[in-house]
């Protein structure tokens, strides 16, 4: 007994020893571990420092731009910080970004969370913008560098001049860029020419399937309410101004209407890709920008597909795009320079080549490079645009239109207050894309699904209870089995 009473005393003790020397053992392993995670943070950390001082660079070097997609020459981009030392004497570089929406560049200016030093949007947006007062005066003391600025064609000046808002000379804030019209592209085997030089093709049937429009609630708006309103613009009841800014609540239930009785025919809603698709003869007619139309008919015939360009005859909108300098700006000094750069007459020409769209830079040397007399016999009176040079000008209709185009476009103003109905609005058009049948089927397979799901919990279920009850029984005989 008293060898059995030891003998336990014994293994208690060694039991106890060596749960002690794990204890001890994981105590140093996990002190070891503390020690190697705040060494290699403290490590981290010296050298996140180091190099966050090491790579900081001066903001007066960089400038930030924030432009949309496919909308500046890449040779014109890449030479502004060679030209920018040779103004000033100092080096910049180029931290180059794109968007899709005018209203996410917004969203971005507004919060304040990326520091751009010069944006481009629209006509409308620099109309919010002023408002907003989310906009610095751009500084035109360019030193023994020439005002390029004074390029810009007046008529262009005047047009954005009318965004003007709060007291704010628009173009103490905003320079043009580039400008242009909203018509239809159609392709010329498919859509005769009568047909494309009305916006009521868009609703014909036998265009179903065969039609892309523009990701664009306010050109879609006014297209829509100068088609509904074709009759008062014939007899003079209305102007296409008035009908492209009425945003009263008959007006805005109207469009949604005219939009919803057109999305039959909508092959799809694109930002960018319309271009392409009409190129490889997929679709019919685009309702577009005179830009993509010049871009795609050029394509297009180089692999054998005509197409051609109109701007209908009840009216459209004339759109225009400007450099802006953000209040967030940390750079608005280099900003004004790059504005500036963009206005010689050599950088607005290669900008036109690259990219389709029209400059807003009017010189003599723009007009000249522009003139083609054999392959635009037909003379168009630009004077509006070039003075008394260009009143009998043989230039590129498509992008440069006759005054009397002209005259039936006017530009569309921001909706301001009701902004909020018109976004719902075009938020309905969009997402009532399904039509009964299709809405009746995926019911029914929802209904049809949940019904499988439903039986096949009830037979997991069943299963389980079964093997709950048989259970004991089970064990039972097991336990019999082995006591005998």
């Amino acid at each position: 007994m008293k060898n059995s009473i030891v003998l336990k005393i014994m293994n208690t003790y060694n039991i106890k020893k060596e749960r002690g020397e794990k204890r001890s053992e994981y105590e140093r392993r996990s002190i070891s571990k503390i020690s190697r995670w705040i060494l290699h943070s403290s490590l981290f950390s010296l050298l996140f420092l180091f190099c966050s001082c090491y790579n900081k660079e001066n903001r007066e070097e960089i400038l930030k731009v924030y432009n949309w997609a496919d909308y500046i020459d890449e040779d014109v981009l890449a030479n502004f910080p060679k030209w920018y030392e040779q103004q000033t004497g100092k080096k910049i570089r180029v931290i180059y970004q794109t968007f899709d929406i005018n209203e996410v560049m917004l969203t971005k200016i507004e919060r304040g969370h990326e520091d751009y030093d010069v944006v481009c949007p629209s006509e409308y947006i620099i109309e919010r913008m002023l408002r907003k007062d989310l906009l610095l005066p751009i500084d035109t003391a360019f030193g023994k560098t020439p005002n390029y600025i004074s390029n810009v064609s007046p008529y262009i000046v005047e047009q954005i001049d009318a965004t003007s808002n709060n007291g704010r000379i628009a173009h103490h804030y905003a320079v043009p860029y580039m400008w242009g019209t909203c018509g239809i592209l159609y392709n010329k085997v498919h859509v005769p020419i009568k047909d494309a030089q009305t916006w009521g093709t868009l609703w014909d049937r036998k265009y179903q399937g065969k039609l892309l429009m523009k990701d664009s609630y306010r050109d879609s708006y006014g297209t829509a309410l100068i088609w509904a309103h074709r009759k008062d613009l014939e007899t003079g009841k209305v102007t296409v101004p008035q009908l492209m800014n009425d945003y009263s609540p008959a007006a805005v239930a109207t469009v949604e209407k005219e939009l919803k009785a057109l999305k039959p025919n909508i092959e799809g809603w694109e930002a960018d890709f319309g271009k392409e698709t009409m190129t490889k003869g997929k679709a019919y007619l685009n309702m577009t920008w005179s830009g993509d139309a010049v871009w795609a008919i050029e394509e297009a015939g180089k692999v054998g597909v005509d197409l051609g360009y109109e701007v209908p005859k009840e009216g459209s909108n004339v759109w225009f795009d400007g450099w802006v300098i953000p209040k967030y700006s940390r750079n608005p000094k280099a900003a004004a320079y790059f504005i500036n750069y963009l206005c010689q007459e050599d950088v607005a020409l290669a900008n036109m080549e690259t990219t389709g769209y029209v400059s807003s830079v009017a010189g003599k040397k723009v007009l000249e490079a522009m003139s083609d007399t054999e392959a635009y016999p037909k003379p168009v009176n630009l004077a509006y645009f070039f003075g008394e040079e260009g009143r009998n000008a043989h230039l590129n209709p498509i992008m440069y239109p006759d005054s009397s185009i002209v005259a039936r476009c006017a530009m569309i103003h921001d909706a301001g207050d009701h902004t909020p109905e018109v976004l719902d609005m075009w938020s309905k058009v969009k997402g009532d894309n399904l039509g009964g049948g299709i809405v009746i089927f995926l019911l029914a397979v929802v209904l049809a699904l949940t019904v499988f799901v439903a039986i096949k919990k009830y037979e997991h279920y069943k299963h389980k209870y079964i093997f709950l009850l048989l259970c004991p029984c089970f064990l039972i005989n097991i336990e019999s089995q082995f006591l005998c």
